[in-house]
């Protein structure tokens, strides 16, 4: 696919003649709300003969074409991940953010978010006023976020171990110290939850007194389509000839799974050009956009761990999981436990998630299904009414100062 600035020849082509063009003669592509052209009077335009092309009627067109190409044209220069922070903890490309808050923290449990390995972290704090972290702050939360940076060639032998065993305890760690605590909450979305889960089974002593994984896959057999193609590449191919596995290929996996998000789909456009004279929504594609061609090299060891281990193997439902000689059951998880998942996940479908209930051990776990896709439950235009209040009032009833007799520390 085509990234970052884009050659403006061939982009206003493709984009004004091959996706507004066809999309608009079969009547797919309607603008909510059409802008006048308050120079020119219906009668002048309609007063041009019509053997002509009539230039008149042409200047809306011409003005939603221009902002549609301002919109589309390089969103790797989109505003993103704007919330005030500050790096309180780093190793290698490794980074722990602590952001800071305007308002009094109400919940003195600190919540540690783990993004995934594979995609930028700043999807939980997209744009002001559609950011997951935005919100947990202005809920009174202490939110600290984990990104764990670009791996490059010297990381290529980087595994879960590393990851679980040594990265996410100091960030733990990190968290407490920060925040003069003993105890934290933590949110793994995605491929963040996989690491978070991971993390507990193998630390059973921890200190995380909650649980929450979002849109987590650990059902490896129920993956879809994304499961078949990886039981069918060779990872430790893949591993031999790149090293890191590119983030392009990464990219190329999603989009064969919705192919209408291809960049050069022209079902991709059709909400933009019908909303490209809201700024709003307008600002919200462009960051959207730059986050789904910002992907993330995969360290070349950690994917061929997941391909075997958890992929092919299904460790977590079928057992037999280590990481350095530990071993990782998720009947180990004690913790008040959240699992979330999206009813049109593409990515994560509901069979590869539903299982986590059936297998950590808490007292007090909850599983619910929410409206929304993979990305759009996170950081879509509904998240602030969907998701964010759920978790909110589930991880508020949990953060007390005094452990109930459902948290960690009464187990």
């Amino acid at each position: 696919g085509l990234t970052g600035a884009r050659p403006i020849g061939l982009y206003v082509i493709v984009h004004t003649y091959t996706i507004v063009h066809p999309l608009k003669r079969l009547g797919v592509l309607q603008p909510q709300k059409e802008t006048p052209v308050n120079t020119i009077s219906e009668s002048t335009a309609r007063s041009v003969p019509t053997s002509f092309v009539n230039p008149l009627t042409m200047f809306p067109d011409i003005a939603r074409t221009m902002r549609f190409v301002d919109a589309t044209f390089d969103t790797s220069t989109a505003r993103v991940g704007n919330s005030a922070k500050d790096v309180v903890w780093r190793r290698n490309k490794a980074r722990l953010f602590r952001y800071r808050s305007r308002t009094a923290t109400a919940h003195p449990v600190p919540l540690l978010l783990v993004h995934s390995l594979v995609s930028r972290s700043y999807i939980l704090d997209l744009i002001p006023g559609n950011s997951f972290v935005e919100y947990l702050l202005g809920q009174g939360f202490d939110v600290y976020l984990t990104d764990w940076g670009e791996p490059s060639g010297e990381d290529r032998r980087m595994q879960l171990d590393d990851y679980v065993l040594d990265y996410l305890p100091r960030m733990v760690e990190a968290v407490l110290d920060e925040a003069g605590v003993d105890e934290l909450s933590m949110l793994g979305y995605c491929m963040g939850g996989l690491l978070t889960l991971l993390y507990a089974a193998t630390h059973p002593e921890s200190p995380a007194r909650n649980i929450i994984s979002l849109a987590t896959p650990v059902d490896f057999d129920h993956l879809g389509l994304q499961g078949i193609w990886a039981r069918n590449v060779d990872p430790d191919q893949l591993v031999a000839r790149f090293g890191n596995i590119p983030a392009a290929l990464i990219k190329s996996s999603f989009q064969m799974l919705k192919p209408a998000s291809n960049d050069l789909s022209p079902v991709r456009y059709i909400g933009l050009w019908q909303n490209v004279e809201n700024d709003k929504y307008v600002e919200q594609f462009r960051a959207f956009d730059r986050w789904t061609q910002e992907h993330i090299d995969f360290a070349g060891a950690t994917f061929r761990q997941t391909m075997h281990d958890l992929v092919r193997d299904n460790k977590l439902v079928r057992g037999g999981m280590e990481l350095g000689g530990r071993p990782a059951d998720l009947s180990a998880i004690r913790q008040s436990f959240l699992g979330i998942a999206a009813e049109a996940d593409h990515i994560v479908p509901l069979a590869s998630t539903i299982v986590q209930t059936e297998l950590v051990s808490s007292e007090d776990k909850q599983f619910i299904t929410l409206p929304g896709g993979h990305v759009g439950l996170a950081a879509g235009r509904n998240a602030r009414k969907v998701l964010w209040p759920r978790v909110v009032e589930w991880l508020a009833a949990r953060s007390e100062r005094v452990a109930h007799s459902y948290s960690a520390a009464a187990d």
